[in-house]
């Protein structure tokens, strides 16, 4: 028995074939075809195809970069591809394979932090919180077991968080939310405003990006960070001050027994772990009174996202559409 993960980001699609035990027998991938319908299609024709060679296929998972409804087959808003507005991803793709197989939307991040549940740093816990550190910040929650997705499919926006009244500005039109403060973007905008302050301390960065701070990357400073720069290991602290404050917010809300931070940027383990978890204790109600749940770095890799898919759709398919 085999599920078809499919993992739709704004440049490419990643597929894996998997197993019953969410093993990817089988990965390709494709550039991502700019018009929805033509997404529809690339993706009916992958399974199509691969059902040739695997007749046991029962599940399709989709991994899609967007906001997705409660009734896990329809994306209400994405905003790297077009006319993903409402859209019925899952009642296209089944009309085009002729209803063979089920399929099974969900989004990115919840995707990635499932297959963190099932097979990487959150296995063996009962209720997790994942929170991926990338260009934005993106989460998941798992409480009694299960993917909590909220009644209307829009749980952990944990990036969206308000954490500064009248803060910046973020690209979701509101201020002071949580990714403006530990992402990506904001370990590059606390570089460029430590060199700004101290180009005395600078060297090493200003090599990197040439001179023209506008060219600092944080793969930059993430290289620098670990050969022991000190603007680049001020801005790994800030942005993981900021990841421990909001994880002390979440705390008082959902309580888990474990936090599981992946993404590109914590690639540097505890320079970023380490001031995270610092601050978690800081800014955490009754911290000296209470249990302080581990917080562990991903460790299902760049595949989670596809692993988490193809379970979700392989689970979907055992305990409801069998029925």
């Amino acid at each position: 028995m085999h599920s078809l993960a499919v993992d739709i980001g704004g440049t490419k699609i990643a597929v894996g074939l998997c197993d019953e035990n969410d093993v990817i027998v089988r990965q390709w991938t494709s550039p991502t075809p700019e018009e929805a319908e033509l997404i529809d299609e690339h993706i009916a024709n992958l399974y199509l195809e691969a059902s040739k060679s695997f007749e046991d296929i029962v599940a399709i998972g989709i991994s899609a970069a967007g906001n997705v409804k409660e009734d896990r087959r329809t994306i209400s808003f994405a905003a790297n591809i077009s006319g993903w507005v409402n859209y019925p991803l899952a009642d296209r793709i089944e009309a085009l394979i002729d209803h063979k197989v089920p399929v099974v939307v969900e989004n990115d991040a919840n995707c990635a932090g499932w297959g963190e549940f099932v097979h990487g740093a959150g296995k063996g816990h009962k209720n997790m919180v994942a929170l991926t550190v990338g260009t934005g910040l993106g989460g998941a929650i798992v409480i009694d077991g299960k993917l909590f997705r909220g009644s209307y499919g829009m749980a952990a926006e944990f990036g969206h968080l308000p954490m500064v009244s009248d803060g910046d500005t973020c690209g979701c039109g509101l201020r002071g939310c949580a990714e403006r403060y530990t992402s990506g973007n904001a370990l590059e905008r606390f570089a460029r405003s430590a060199i700004r302050r101290r180009p005395q301390d600078a060297d090493r960065l200003l090599e990197m990006c040439g001179g023209d701070i506008a060219e600092l990357r944080g793969k930059m400073v993430s290289r620098a960070a670990d050969e022991g720069d000190a603007i680049s290991l001020y801005a790994f602290n800030k942005i993981g001050e900021w990841l421990g404050r909001t994880m002390a917010a979440i705390s008082a809300v959902l309580d888990p027994d474990v936090y599981v931070i992946g993404g590109g940027v914590v690639a540097v383990g505890d320079i970023l772990l380490d001031p995270a978890r610092y601050n978690y204790s800081r800014f955490l109600q009754a911290s000296a009174y209470r249990p302080h749940p581990p917080i562990l770095a991903a460790t299902a890799g760049q595949d989670a996202g596809l692993i988490g898919a193809a379970n979700l759709a392989l689970r979907f398919y055992l305990e409801e559409y069998k029925k």
